[in-house]
């Protein structure tokens, strides 16, 4: 894919932080990764909204730790590689992606998608994840509580469905593509996204796996998630063996599934919060 135009931005231009240089290929995939900040490495997996941008909670994040965001393949610039099926794959690309970077443990955070997919890799890899911090998590299946399906959302129910109907207060939140290249590149990654999770849009092993990731976990939230209920991320917490939730309140008015865009401030110092306890327990 092509480089968006600059009016499908989400917060700062992607060039705010220009990518590692080459990293060379990693299951034949190039991978794109901005680095910032010092102290303890915390990879940092986006959502689907978010995907190939560097925001203002980067910035704020990486002012404590750290911060290594990479692209997901299939999203950002990164095209949809063959091999990617579901989310073990992305599992499998991530352990080879630290080994890339000469990682070994690290501290592990993901948003809304980017969330499940970090839920997927401390499952399978356990010894590498120092802490797990999940931002409006998708991925598990609560009866009763389905996920908005996102593959309705549009352009004129987005700011409803992810910003509580208040992107307006938000000047540098763009939720539609403006330009022929943004639209074709938000069409591949919905394609990404449908072959991930378009049926089922949950992983019913996660219930019985979750038990195997023993690090500290945070489950961080919103004041109203019009995608992903409440009872989710309860859920959440029950299922993981060591996990506690906090949330993430709006400052003007409540925060909603893009929380981290909502108050970059605030998200950051929460997540920067529980990992200097982490730290200190450890």
């Amino acid at each position: 894919m092509a480089d968006r135009a600059a009016a499908d931005a989400v917060g700062k231009p992607r060039a705010a932080v220009d990518p590692e240089p080459d990293l060379g290929a990693v299951r034949g995939t190039e991978p794109v990764v901005r680095r910032s900040g010092t102290g303890q490495p915390v990879v940092y997996l986006p959502g689907a909204q978010l995907a190939g941008h560097w925001l203002p909670f980067h910035d704020e994040l990486a002012k404590q730790v750290d911060l290594i965001v990479p692209e997901h393949p299939g999203f950002g610039s990164i095209e949809r590689p063959a091999w990617l099926d579901d989310f073990a794959d992305l599992a499998l690309y991530y352990d080879e992606l630290l080994d890339t970077l000469e990682l070994d443990g690290v501290h592990l955070v993901g948003h809304s998608v980017g969330g499940w997919i970090a839920a997927e890799f401390a499952v399978f890899y356990p010894k590498r994840v120092k802490s797990l911090t999940l931002i409006a998590p998708m991925g598990l299946r609560v009866p009763g509580h389905p996920l908005y399906d996102v593959f309705r959302m549009t352009e004129e129910n987005a700011a409803s469905v992810l910003l509580n109907g208040d992107a307006a207060a938000y000047g540098e939140l763009e939720l539609t593509a403006t330009s022929v290249e943004a639209r074709v590149a938000a069409y591949d990654e919905f394609t990404t996204l449908a072959r991930l999770m378009w049926n089922p849009r949950y992983d019913l092993k996660l219930d019985q796996r979750l038990d195997r990731v023993r690090c500290p976990a945070l489950i961080v939230v919103p004041d109203e998630d019009r995608v992903v209920p409440a009872a989710h991320m309860e859920r959440w917490v029950e299922l993981l063996p060591d996990a506690r939730l906090e949330t993430v309140s709006g400052g003007t008015s409540p925060t909603g599934h893009l929380l981290v865009a909502q108050e970059p401030e605030r998200t950051a110092a929460t997540i920067a919060s529980f990992l200097a306890g982490v730290g200190a327990g450890s």
